[in-house]
């Protein structure tokens, strides 16, 4: 039988090796003569406090303990909650990741534990300390998972806003397994919910479920609306201070979202039935200073939208005042939109009018965001735009430019797993590479074998 080292086992041996006694070493440790001999002697067990201060004293790195921390007072003991909490989030703030994952795995047989771990989750991740929080999380969800509550779907919703990353493949999996739980949040949460299902939808082009999420936040949207007007209790309005945005801002954003699939599928003229529809917010009954603020940017993104619209249905007459209006815009997290809007129509129509935009091509790439939008939708815009410019330098010779774009966009989808981008990049290389001199060639020959390494394509 293997036998488990203690941590008085090892401070005794440090004392008798050092020499010290334990008064010297408590005024090292700048801890009572009492408690090291209480803890020496085994007849006190310890917090984090002190074991860190003991740690310190014995000049070992911060942490060094835990995993014996776990072992001597929480794996064969009864869980002693102001004991554990504290020594979560010290493991949090030392990223000790593993050692959350064995207390969560040591406590979880008990659900009477949920509700602090809970807790615990939601303010490490306030903190964001996302990593250590995912595990709190998800210890919750697989002890809930037969309860139906409304905490273990809360629990999926934080799991899959943590999960989201680069990786699409991945992302897929995230959402595909929380769309089961949105039914059981609140009613304030489920809109941020959907909202959120349908940005990541909207960034893997899932167009029929962005339609479906956008269809549910629509209808549970206007219900809510409508009784915040009818009914007018406090209750009411603390289910709507919860919300992330404005109550009527789920409303119009479900049209805006119904426009981008119509858009997708080229059904230009419904794109513009939407657009038309959350351009006119006359219906909005507040006036506070934030919802005029988000009417200002519904009408704007109208404004963008009806050109666009316009124009890939064919209207290439409104393209001068497209380019306009762009010009004159500033460069935030729209930008790479409405340039990427200016390339499909290069592109499709064989225009050339980059030549206004060199000085802002380079400088629409955002930084990531913990709004889902922000970190999903833009960066696949993003990765479209420069595919498209790749097109664009490619059609008119300029190869340099263009097979930087190309390679740029190629890397970028083997990473992140975008297989359909990966594809269509090797089949624009192929048209075009007898023109690819030979360090460009060889890049490509590189990323190339990456992907048919981790089956990303087949040929």
């Amino acid at each position: 039988m293997k036998h488990t080292p203690t941590i008085r086992a090892e401070l005794d041996r440090y004392l008798q090796q050092e020499g010290l006694n334990i008064a010297q070493f408590g005024q090292i440790a700048g801890m009572n003569r009492g408690i090291i001999s209480a803890i020496v002697t085994g007849n006190k067990s310890m917090s984090v406090n002190q074991l860190d201060l003991i740690t310190e004293a014995m000049g070992l790195p911060e942490g060094h303990f835990y995993d014996l921390f776990v072992e001597n007072y929480i794996v064969d003991h009864p869980p002693n909650m102001r004991r554990i909490e504290p020594f979560l989030y010290r493991c949090a703030e030392l990223d000790k990741l593993d050692v959350i994952r064995r207390v969560v795995g040591a406590i979880m047989d008990n659900l009477l534990y949920s509700p602090k771990l809970f807790e615990i989750a939601e303010e490490l991740l306030s903190q964001g300390r996302n990593a250590a929080a995912l595990l709190l999380y998800e210890g919750v969800a697989e002890a809930e998972k037969y309860q139906h509550s409304e905490r273990l779907a809360v629990c999926q919703y934080r799991i899959f806003t943590i999960q989201i990353g680069d990786d699409q493949s991945r992302n897929i999996r995230a959402a595909a397994v929380f769309e089961a739980f949105v039914e059981r949040l609140d009613e304030s949460d489920q809109l941020d919910a959907l909202k959120d299902l349908a940005n990541v939808y909207r960034s893997l082009r899932k167009w029929d479920k962005v339609d479906e999420m956008a269809r549910k936040m629509r209808a549970k949207a206007e219900i809510q609306y409508s009784m915040k007007h009818e009914q007018r209790s406090r209750e009411r309005d603390e289910s709507v201070n919860k919300l992330s945005r404005p109550l009527f801002v789920y409303i119009s954003y479900a049209d805006l979202l119904c426009a981008s699939v119509c858009e997708a599928q080229d059904d230009y003229q419904q794109a513009l039935q939407y657009t038309y529809a959350y351009a006119d917010l006359g219906w909005v009954e507040e006036t506070d200073e934030t919802t005029q603020h988000w009417i200002g940017l519904f009408q704007n993104w109208a404004e963008c939208n009806i050109y666009v619209n316009t124009l890939l249905s064919g209207d290439i007459s409104v393209l001068s005042d497209y380019v306009e209006y762009i010009a004159a815009s500033k460069v935030d997290n729209e930008m790479v939109t409405k340039l990427l809007n200016v390339m499909f129509a290069a592109n499709r129509y064989k225009l050339d009018i980059l030549k206004r935009f060199d000085m802002v091509i380079d400088s629409f790439v955002q930084q990531p965001s913990s709004d889902i939008y922000t970190y999903q939708v833009v960066p696949e815009q993003t990765t479209r735009f420069k595919y498209e410019l790749a097109k664009y330098y490619l059609n008119r010779g300029n190869y340099s430019y263009g097979f930087k774009y190309l390679l740029d966009v190629l890397s970028k989808s083997l990473a992140n797993n975008k297989e359909s981008f990966f594809i269509r990049c090797i089949r624009l290389f192929e048209q075009f590479k007898q023109f690819a001199d030979v360090r460009t060639f060889i890049k490509y020959e590189s990323l190339v074998s990456v992907g048919q390494r981790d089956r990303l394509f087949y040929y």
